[in-house]
């Protein structure tokens, strides 16, 4: 199992519990990101290496910072990698005389010698500092294995996702499986339009994919976006059921657009009136 290192159940709980404020499924978080089904399986269970960006996606869905995550997932990936078992101290040798131990009168004070407790208290004492230098040690190799990255000492594998499409090519298709819509890689045009119905819409651009798209959330069921550029076929998308109303929803994407020259419209469930935003 990929994710039998402690660093790595740790992720892999890390990730179950923000994968839980999202509320979606498994199906729900394929459709919104550039992983399959299978893959988010995999990662939440710790059975395969969870990509950065996945995380990072994750935690935007759920709403809550990565900061945590990113620092379980940098102590992972020195596991998956197998840079972990390069940078461990060798075992020392075992010393040729026995240390001198020191009498507990040594560590605590005369008068609590013997007190009831006072050895439980010792242990707790040193099962502390113990815990401390784990951590300790652990920041310390995560730090020296990204200095060894940037010297030029080998790296683990790009995870990456490769952008799908690129101008023209994108036109038409959904933004996450093309993996145009992953943090980094896209900005919200301007702020989010509040509309008359309390739905919110901005429209999206990715500089790597160099296509745009509409979003939608806050939505009630039969409400529609549509974005549109000169020259260039519309797009809409149309909140279909409850299920639709609690997360985001995107229009296809318009490749190779002017990012100066868009509109988006919402239709609001029932309605022919339009409330349209430009670029």
């Amino acid at each position: 199992m990929t994710g039998s290192a402690p660093e790595c159940v740790a992720l892999a709980e890390g990730l179950r519990e923000t994968r839980a404020l999202t509320g979606l499924s498994l199906a729900a978080l394929a459709e919104r990101t550039a992983y399959s089904k299978s893959s988010w399986e995999r990662y939440l269970n710790g059975k395969k290496p969870v990509p950065r960006q996945a995380v990072e996606a994750l935690c935007a869905m759920a709403g809550e910072p990565a900061g945590r995550l990113l620092a379980l997932w940098e102590l992972a990936d020195t596991e998956w990698s197998g840079r972990a078992r390069h940078t461990r101290p060798s075992a020392e040798p075992p010393p040729t005389s026995a240390p001198t131990s020191l009498p507990m009168s040594a560590l605590v004070p005369a008068a609590a010698v013997g007190a009831p407790g006072v050895h439980r208290r010792v242990r707790r004492q040193g099962l502390f500092i113990a815990g401390v230098g784990v951590v300790a040690v652990a920041m310390l190799a995560a730090q020296s294995l990204r200095s060894h990255s940037a010297a030029g000492s080998p790296a683990s594998p790009a995870l990456d996702p490769i952008p799908g499409c690129q101008g023209k090519a994108c036109d038409g298709k959904d933004p996450s499986p093309m993996a145009c819509g992953l943090p980094g890689r896209v900005d919200s045009l301007g702020p989010p339009h509040p509309t008359s119905t309390d739905a919110r819409v901005e429209i999206r651009y990715s500089q790597v994919c160099a296509a745009a798209w509409g979003r939608i959330w806050h939505s009630k069921v039969g409400d529609a976006i549509e974005v549109s550029a000169p020259g260039a076929r519309s797009h809409r998308v149309v909140v279909r059921n409850a299920a639709d109303t609690g997360v985001y929803r995107f229009t296809p994407m318009i490749g190779g657009p002017n990012r100066t020259d868009l509109r988006l419209c919402f239709i609001p469930a029932g309605g022919t009136d339009r409330e349209c935003f430009d670029s």
